[in-house]
């Protein structure tokens, strides 16, 4: 029997590989995972502009292209756009507005600034009713010392494979947001 495919899964882990706090790390910058552990993908930074999420084995599954600070789009292996995020606003890590590759628009928001739990949702919760959660993405630091990051991924059974890849991607553009490539340590 094998193994699911990364956008079968209903939940994956995003986040910052455990690294020694004594040498300088030479490694991916996010590795998507299991939640029991085992490795699915990693994100590489190619630039300043650019990120590339690759499966294990070394094959290309999308690039994450940032323009400006705070929109980012998404390309397949033959450039053709798969996806796009972006934030608005002065707290840009509040809500991220997310477009699949069939053109469906999903939010990732959270209540406050203090909640550490993103909620996958079509509506806006700040428009009156409370909206169907399609997905959690739940923030925690791994290593406080050098402050690596984690981030749980549950989505919905309903959410299709191209659908997953959009909301991984966005988890992606997330971290970003919150440590862009050469920042400091402390999320924003």
């Amino acid at each position: 029997m094998t193994e699911p495919g990364l956008f079968e899964l209903e939940a994956v882990v995003v986040g910052q590989p455990k690294r020694s706090r004594w040498r300088r790390y030479v490694g991916p910058a996010l590795a998507v995972s299991t939640v029991k552990g085992t490795p699915l993908a990693w994100v590489t930074y190619t630039g300043d502009t650019y990120a590339v999420l690759t499966i294990t084995s070394g094959e290309f599954v999308v690039r994450i292209e940032q323009f400006g600070p705070l929109e980012f789009r998404f390309t397949d292996a033959a450039d053709r756009e798969v996806g796009t995020a972006g934030a608005r606003g002065l707290i840009k890590t509040r809500k991220l507005s997310l477009q699949t590759e069939q053109g469906r628009q999903l939010l990732l928001t959270r209540l406050d600034l203090l909640y550490a739990e993103w909620h996958l949702t079509e509506t806006d919760p700040e428009g009156g009713q409370a909206p169907e959660i399609l997905g959690r993405v739940t923030v925690s630091t791994i290593d406080s010392w050098i402050g690596l990051q984690q981030y749980v991924v549950e989505m919905d059974p309903r959410l299709d494979a191209s659908e997953r890849r959009t909301v991984v991607a966005s988890v992606v553009c997330l971290h970003l947001l919150r440590r862009p490539p050469g920042g400091s340590a402390a999320p924003v």
